[in-house]
């Protein structure tokens, strides 16, 4: 996975898991050597920004805290010691359990039999400049709640006067729970006398499915969160509290997890169905995810070297069988007459009729994926809705045979998609 985003300039958080925490907490060794095999190994070509220490240690596995803070510090000095603190975030995502009363925010707190590791936590992100991760879930809340909250603040809606959430210690409105959550998380830093930490909230979204008892967890409400999660995440400004922190935000998840136990909607998060086509539309602000096709394009990466794009393009237009017809001179596709023009073109059909049976988005670090349609005026790319193909995948028809570059390519065996979905689902300011 990490070498398959490399040279794509996807930010990448990579993890702790919980299970690894008891060895890395304990020995100096053993953080040195997780951070040369799965950081150090990938840098700087895969662009690895962030590592995540644990996952809601504090509780979901409370047994581990003792040796969280060590495997954080243990982390960090290996990185010093790799020169890479300097791009890489050491950090650890906490569920909303540490604060047991999040309403109103500004009398949020931790849960003081946490209050000792959270505070060496808090040092620990101050003195290396990181972050606080923070996983939000509006829906696990609402449900929480009993009807003491409505539906149309977990979804990011609009609210009548009536029923307007307003907190009594500093009258800040809250016209969503996502944003008071995350104030319940700034006042219960600030508590413990800790401040200049921002929040990143590195897990949030929505259930498209539950049980009987489950009627919330519906797609329209999936798609309504996300979108409207999206729509105010990008707009640059965080919660009333700290209104000049944007928020980064990761969406949860890209896949369901079905192996879950518990109920019917742990299971069912994911925007994508294993075939790679949306659950839902999502909006986002490169383009936009459609239920009702799973179309995505392989095109040129800007700024590629022209002499790589070239054997690309004689690779896709001979050996890789594209039908490069469309981008020869006096056709559709032939202006603006560039090697990123015709490489785009050519990398497209070749990945729009293969990628079924093995095809990758790759040539040697030339290409990457996008949703958005790269057609225009009257060259129509394969693929797109618009194509007199009438299809994704045309029968296939030989181009033009290019100069061979003597090489048949370094193609990555990735799913492509995944890639994409890596990018679009991080908002990202940081």
């Amino acid at each position: 996975m990490l070498s398959a985003l490399s040279n794509t300039g996807i930010e990448v958080m990579v993890g702790v898991t919980n299970e690894e925490l008891l060895e890395i907490g304990k020995s100096p060794s053993a953080a040195a050597a997780w951070i040369n095999k799965n950081i150090a190994a990938y840098v700087p070509t895969t662009n690895i920004t962030a590592l995540a220490v644990g996952s809601e240690v504090l509780t979901s596995a409370p047994n581990n805290a003792p040796v969280l803070v060590p495997a954080m510090n243990y982390l960090y000095k290996a990185l010093v010691a790799s020169n890479l603190n300097y791009l890489v975030k050491v950090s650890t995502p906490h569920s909303m359990g540490v604060i047991p009363s999040p309403f109103p925010p500004s009398t949020a707190t931790f849960n003081s039999s946490w209050n000792s590791t959270i505070f060496q936590i808090l040092q620990f992100l101050k003195n290396t400049n990181s972050v606080y991760m923070l996983n939000v879930y509006p829906y696990n809340e609402y449900v929480k709640s009993n009807g003491i909250f409505p539906l149309e603040y977990a979804l990011f809606k609009p609210l009548s006067s009536v029923k307007q959430i307003v907190d009594p210690n500093t009258l800040f409105h809250y016209n969503s729970m996502f944003d008071a959550l995350v104030d319940a998380a700034y006042n219960s830093i600030a508590d413990l006398n800790f401040s200049g930490i921002p929040i990143i909230v590195t897990e949030t979204g929505w259930p498209w499915l539950g049980g009987a008892n489950e009627p919330d967890a519906s797609v329209d409400n999936a798609e309504t969160y996300n979108n409207n999660l999206i729509k105010h995440v990008l707009n640059d400004s965080g919660p009333p509290s700290q209104p000049s922190i944007p928020i980064t935000t990761y969406i949860y998840e890209l896949f369901n997890e079905d192996k879950r136990p518990r109920s019917v909607s742990e299971r069912n998060w994911g925007v994508l169905f294993t075939n790679g086509t949306a659950v839902y539309d999502l909006e986002l602000s490169t383009g936009s995810l459609d239920a009702n096709s799973s179309t995505v394009f392989c095109v040129a990466k800007p700024g590629a070297d022209d002499r790589l794009l070239q054997n690309g393009l004689n690779w896709a237009c001979g050996p890789g069988q594209a039908n490069c017809t469309a981008a020869q001179q006096g056709q559709p596709c032939y202006t603006p007459n560039t090697y990123q023009n015709h490489a785009s073109y050519a990398y497209n059909d070749y990945y729009q009729k293969k990628h079924s049976s093995g095809g990758t988005c790759d040539f040697d670090g030339t290409a990457t994926i996008t949703s958005v349609d790269p057609s225009y005026g009257s060259c129509t790319f394969t693929g797109s809705l618009n194509s007199s193909t009438g299809g994704l995948f045309p029968p296939p028809a030989l181009g033009p045979t290019g100069p061979s570059s003597g090489s048949l390519m370094n193609f990555t065996h990735f799913d492509t998609i995944v890639a994409l979905f890596a990018a679009l689902l991080c908002l990202c300011f940081v």
